[in-house]
């Protein structure tokens, strides 16, 4: 096929090259921004006295009937072409003759390609916001249901001091949250439209580049044509934001495959959620935490591919930067499929909470507290910090908890304890009696998802920007 930009050449493309240049197989993604972005320009164009109103009418009606035809597999975007800008041109031109050839008037596939990607990531920006908001509204309700469900604490992964379930999920609470303001801040951040940027110096025509992107519900143009076909830090932004979102999946996963061992059964994964082994038929395998777990790995790599890609890259656009597509969608369909599924995991996680009460109990997480206790009664901190310490070995010897010990017993370990031992160690007593904004004590966490509440009622995917966008779509 006779490429759009052949005129200068004599000779065929090796055929070789050709594939190898070419990028139709997966950037046909873009193929919804390609006729979004050229619809908006042929409008300005026609705005400007570039085009009559009959020709922009012409190739907007030629646009639409093919995203309509692609969409409904009357059209097929083939191999054939090079890339999706010459499959929607070529494809234009055959449908309205001369009047097709005049869409790229004032546009280089440089600014083009830059608009595409910018369009389909801040789409994917968007999406991605979606499944945290819902991911933050199953912990909530987690939290919620868990006010007082005790269990144990860790540093180390070793049982540290009494919490509760509610506390426990709202640490992941305020991971998704940051992760969904990061994400926030990206779409501000790369709201420019790079069109009218041309190959990288512009244009002649008089363009309007204000209106243009006004009509995509960008916040304005971006101000230096070089940096607009040369800029993928956008991408780069999005796909560390999308590693930090897979660094909490995975650890969270870390902690779901430790509580459905055998040794914790803090939790029970739901059947629908499970595998089974091939040859132990007793098996009941955490599969998508640990495939969760596993792709995180596979997030990171696009990461260190597209940061490899353009750290030595001069100005303005070079051909390397086509490599940013294939990772940046992978990416986006990891963390996607990561995070629906996690979530549906989440729902149907089933909590046995009377041995995550009687684990805590058993690991002497209330060892803080009864030391405590004693520098109540007068005793100094390092020396109640060794009297509990001996205390503790005693019930190691003795293969029971401080709850368990008589006072009788207490007493032979340091005069000091009293009748209200036990109830100064209990877990409601030690969790409930920490009371500061951020801590286990039921009052604390009930003004956290009151906080909590309040920030997903007004969470980002809701607001302005996207009915602006939305808005101005259809318009």
């Amino acid at each position: 096929m006779a490429q759009l930009w052949g005129g200068r050449f004599t000779r065929e493309t090796d055929r070789l090259v050709y594939q190898f240049n070419a990028s139709v197989t997966y950037d046909k993604k873009l193929f919804e921004q390609d006729i979004e972005g050229s619809i908006a320009h042929v409008v300005m164009l026609e705005k400007q006295g570039i085009l009559t109103c009959e020709e922009k009418d012409a190739i907007v009606k030629g646009l639409t009937g093919i995203r309509k035809d692609v969409s409904e597999g009357r059209l097929v975007i083939t191999d054939e072409y090079e890339d999706i800008h010459s499959f929607v041109e070529a494809s234009l031109i055959d449908r309205i003759g001369e009047a097709g050839k005049k869409l790229h008037t004032g546009r280089s596939r440089n600014d083009q390609v830059a608009l595409d990607m910018k369009l389909y990531v801040r789409m994917q920006v968007l999406s991605i916001s979606e499944l945290l908001v819902e991911i933050l509204e199953t912990l909530l309700t987690v939290m919620e249901n868990n006010l007082t469900t005790y269990m144990p604490g860790f540093t180390h992964l070793q049982k540290a001091q009494p919490t509760t379930l509610a506390h426990h999920m709202g640490a992941y609470f305020e991971m998704f949250k940051r992760d969904l303001l990061r994400l926030h801040d990206i779409y501000k951040r790369m709201n420019y439209s790079p069109l009218g940027a041309g190959a990288f110096a512009g244009t002649t025509y008089p363009l309007d580049r204000v209106y243009t992107a006004s009509l995509m519900g960008f916040e304005g143009p971006t101000l230096n044509s070089m940096d607009s076909v040369a800029d993928r830090d956008y991408i780069i932004e999005f796909l560390a934001a999308l590693s930090t979102i897979m660094m909490h999946l995975s650890r969270f996963s870390e902690e779901i495959i430790i509580w459905n061992s055998n040794e914790y059964r803090f939790v029970e994964i739901d059947d629908s959620f499970s595998t089974g082994s091939s040859i132990m038929p007793q098996k009941k395998n955490p599969d998508i935490a640990e495939l969760v777990r596993g792709k995180t790995g596979r997030v990171y790599g696009a990461l260190m591919s597209i940061l490899t890609t353009m750290k030595g890259l001069p100005l303005a656009y070079n051909k390397d930067m086509q490599e940013d597509k294939e990772v940046t969608f992978d990416a986006i369909e990891t963390v996607s499929s990561c995070l629906m599924l996690f979530n549906g995991m989440l729902k149907t996680l089933k909590f046995n909470n009377q041995i995550m009460e009687k684990s805590a109990m058993n690991g002497f997480t209330n060892a803080t507290d009864a030391a405590d206790y004693l520098v109540n009664k007068g005793v100094p901190f390092r020396d109640a910090h060794g009297i509990i310490g001996r205390l503790v070995l005693y019930c190691i010897k003795k293969d029971c908890s401080i709850d368990s010990l008589s006072l009788e017993e207490l007493k032979f370990i340091s005069p000091v304890f009293d009748v209200d031992f036990h109830d100064a160690i209990s877990l409601k007593t030690c969790v409930e009696k920490r009371l500061t904004i951020g801590a286990p004590g039921q009052k604390a966490m009930e003004e956290v998802i009151r906080i909590n509440k309040n920030f997903l009622a007004h969470a980002w995917t809701k607001d302005n920007d996207r009915t602006e966008y939305t808005a101005n779509r259809q318009a």
